[in-house]
């Protein structure tokens, strides 16, 4: 596996901070050698894939829970009438709705039926977001960028968070092109969807900047969608996770007792309504992150009521052959924090 061209790390603890920055934010290549260019620096701005799903529609839900006007058990149709039977809000933010993991709706624009019986296991799923996310649009009534941005950038002071493109003129580079989503079509792996590269004529055959990279967020939703299309800097990104990790200080957008219902685990051990979990060893305890990693190369996460948010930030698909997963870049981070702890 290659590793990303540039990285970007921090770590807040009540003990320790950690910051790391090395690399390049873009790359090109040159007689088929990758050649470096502008360097990763703290203040550059990324693509956060599904980030998005926590950060933007996660967060809105919670505010919209506590205010009375989402219900979790109600059925997705009271919001979306639209929408298929047999699941709910809360199906949705547990991957259990039984839908498509993944479908290319730059082609089929309509949603297609659910590939599993709702409610009887968890299918992680971009189309259950993609729908929470016109949930979150409907109950407002607003663009879903304006609602997030009313409900969670705003409030919480996320100044550099935005969707469809960067706040800032420092980007981090997301793809070679849409090589990736054409793979995922002509292959059939990981999903069997019944179309091809060849169904589509939009693809991008140039590098990706300033433009989500996920095929669905950028194609059919022009970078607004529930479940990808949100660009942040890591200070912004610790500043999230700063603010849920101090959730009880922000009872004025939400109660806290419901966004402790979020990050409680649900039928699935490392899964929570939206959330990921992950154990972190830290001094003499083990305690439970509460966070999300994206596809590009970014990863998030908080500790709530211990004031320890951990942040990754890298462009992994700029390699040639397999690019280091995501995951293993988080559990590296992981991993360094468990380590620094003991000598802090």
């Amino acid at each position: 596996m290659n590793a990303p061209p540039g990285i970007a790390r921090a770590v807040r603890t009540p003990w320790f901070d950690l910051t790391e920055c090395t690399g390049h934010r873009t790359v090109r290549w040159v007689d088929g050698e990758r050649v470096g260019e502008a360097p990763m620096t703290i203040d550059t701005h990324h693509d956060l894939a599904s980030i998005t799903k926590i950060l933007a529609t996660t967060t809105a839900l919670i505010r919209l829970v506590s205010g009375g006007l989402v219900d979790l058990d109600a059925p997705v149709r009271r919001y979306l009438p639209d929408c298929h039977d047999g699941c709910t809000v809360r199906d949705l933010l547990l991957h259990r709705a039984g839908l498509w993991e993944w479908y290319p709706l730059y082609i089929q624009r309509e949603m297609p039926p659910p590939r599993y019986r709702p409610g009887q296991a968890r299918h992680y799923s971009d189309l259950g977001f993609v729908l929470l996310g016109r949930v979150v649009a409907a109950v407002t009534g607003l663009p879903l960028d304006r609602a997030v941005s009313e409900l969670v950038t705003e409030p919480l002071g996320l100044s550099s968070t935005r969707y469809a493109r960067p706040a800032g003129p420092l980007v981090s580079m997301s793809a070679r092109d849409d090589r990736v989503e054409m793979g995922m079509l002509d292959s059939k792996q990981p999903y069997p969807v019944p179309y091809g590269s060849a169904d589509f004529d939009g693809w991008r055959r140039r590098p990706v900047i300033g433009e989500v990279s996920d095929g669905n967020a950028h194609h059919a939703f022009g970078g607004v969608s529930g479940h990808a299309g949100l660009f942040s800097t890591l200070p912004d990104l610790l500043r999230y996770c700063a603010a849920l990790s101090r959730y009880r200080e922000h009872d004025g957008l939400w109660r806290p007792e419901v966004a402790e219902e979020f990050f409680a685990p649900g039928p699935d051990a490392q899964q929570a309504l939206g959330f990921r979990r992950y154990d972190l060893r830290i001094r003499d305890e083990t305690v439970t992150v509460l966070g999300h990693p994206g596809y590009v190369g970014c990863a998030v996460g908080f500790v709530p009521g211990r004031d320890i948010s951990l942040v990754v930030a890298s462009n992994r698909l700029l390699v040639d052959g397999t690019p280091v997963p995501t995951d293993t870049l988080w559990h590296d981070l992981l991993t360094a924090t468990t380590r620094r702890s003991r000598t802090a």
